[in-house]
C-alpha cells in the first residue's frame, strides 16, 4: 500500500482487517512511505508468486506497478485511495474501502488492454502540452484541499502560460494518413476510458478493445477552446472544430521541440514517441456485472 496516498496511511490497517474478515489470505503487507519504492515492491511480489497481489493506491500507483504486472500471471486486486481513481472508474471498482475490500473477494478476473509510451506500460492517458504544464502546477496541496476539484484548477493554471507547437502524427498500420499541425495545445492517447478526475477521453473509448483513442487540440480562436472545454467532461469535445480524433493501435508523435510525454501524471518520457496498445496485458479484479472489461477466459 502506498501510504503516502492521499488516504493510504489511514486505510492500510483497516484494509487488512476487513480482507481477512472476508477469508482473504494476507501473505505480506507492506506500507510503503516512499512511493519511488512501490514499483519495486510489487515486483519482489510477483517474483516471489504472490497472486493476486493487492495494491493500495491512486492512479500513479498503478501506473508504475503495472509494469511489473504487465503480462504476468499475477492478477491485480486495486484498493483506490487517490485523489482522481480514474483507472477505478473505468472498470467501476468502488472507492469505498470496505466496498473494494469485498470486491478483491467476490470479485471477477478479467484481461484488459494496456497502453505502451515506448516501453513504458500505462493504464489512463499519455500526453504531450497542456497537461503536461498541468501536472507541474498540480501541487500536493491542491490535491489534498480540494481533491478532483484539483485538476480542472491545475489546467486552467497552466493554459494561462501554454506556448502552442509544432507536430506531426503518423500511423505505422496504414489505418489514417499523416497529419502535421502549426499550433497545437495538446495531444492525448487514451488506453482508458476516464483521466484528469472523471473526463472522458471519448464516446465509446474503454479498456479492452485493442485500440488507442488519439486526439489533438489545436489553439484556435478563444471561443472555440470555451466550446471544447465545455464538453471536455463527456468526451463530445472530440467532435468540436480544432479536434481531430482517431482511433488506432500505434501511432508515432513527432513535435517541435522536443517535449516531455505525461505518462498517468509522471513525466517519464520525450518526444519523438511511439505509442501503441498492449492486449490483454493486465489480469485484475472487478465487482461481478462490470461491463467494463470481458471476463477471462
Amino acid at each position: 500500500m502506498n501510504a503516502r496516498s492521499r488516504t493510504g496511511e489511514k486505510a492500510f490497517e483497516e484494509a487488512q482487517e476487513r480482507l481477512v474478515a472476508m477469508g482473504v489470505e494476507v501473505g505480506a503487507s507492506l506500507p510503503v512511505h516512499d512511493p519511488a519504492r512501490l514499483a519495486e515492491t510489487v515486483r519482489t511480489a510477483v517474483l516471489e508468486g504472490y497472486d493476486p497481489i493487492i495494491l493500495g493506491g491512486g492512479d500513479g500507483s498503478v501506473s508504475s506497478a503495472v509494469d511489473f504486472l504487465a503480462h504476468h500471471n499475477s492478477t491485480l486486486g486495486l484498493l483506490p485511495l487517490g485523489t482522481a481513481n480514474d483507472f477505478a472508474r473505468t472498470l467501476e471498482i468502488p472507492t469505498d474501502l470496505g466496498e473494494a475490500c469485498r470486491n478483491i473477494a467476490r470479485g471477477n478476473v478479467v484481461d484488459v488492454d494496456l497502453g505502451l509510451a515506448g516501453d513504458n506500460y500505462y493504464v489512463n492517458v499519455a500526453s504531450v502540452g497542456l497537461s503536461v504544464a498541468a501536472t507541474r502546477a498540480l501541487s500536493p496541496f491542491l490535491k489534498k484541499n480540494i481533491g478532483p476539484l484539483a485538476y480542472p484548477v491545475a489546467a486552467l493554471k497552466a493554459f494561462v502560460k501554454h506556448e502552442p507547437f509544432v507536430g506531426r502524427l503518423t500511423f505505422p498500420d496504414g489505418d489514417h494518413a499523416p497529419v502535421e499541425y502549426g499550433r497545437l495545445l495538446q495531444v492525448a492517447v487514451g488506453n482508458g476510458r476516464f483521466y484528469g478526475g472523471g473526463m472522458i477521453v471519448a464516446p465509446g473509448s474503454g479498456m479492452d478493445d485493442k485500440t488507442l483513442d488519439v486526439y489533438a487540440i489545436v489553439l484556435g480562436r478563444t471561443r472555440d477552446l470555451f466550446g471544447i472545454a465545455r464538453y471536455l467532461r463527456s468526451g463530445d469535445f472530440v467532435k468540436s472544430d480544432g479536434v481531430d480524433h482517431f482511433r488506432t493501435s500505434r501511432v508515432v508523435l513527432e513535435t517541435e521541440p522536443n517535449l516531455p510525454v505525461n505518462v498517468d501524471g509522471e513525466l517519464v518520457a520525450r518526444t519523438p514517441e511511439e505509442f501503441s496498445v498492449a492486449p490483454n496485458a493486465l489480469r485484475i479484479i472487478v465487482p461481478e456485472g462490470s461491463t467494463a472489461a470481458r471476463y477471462d477466459s
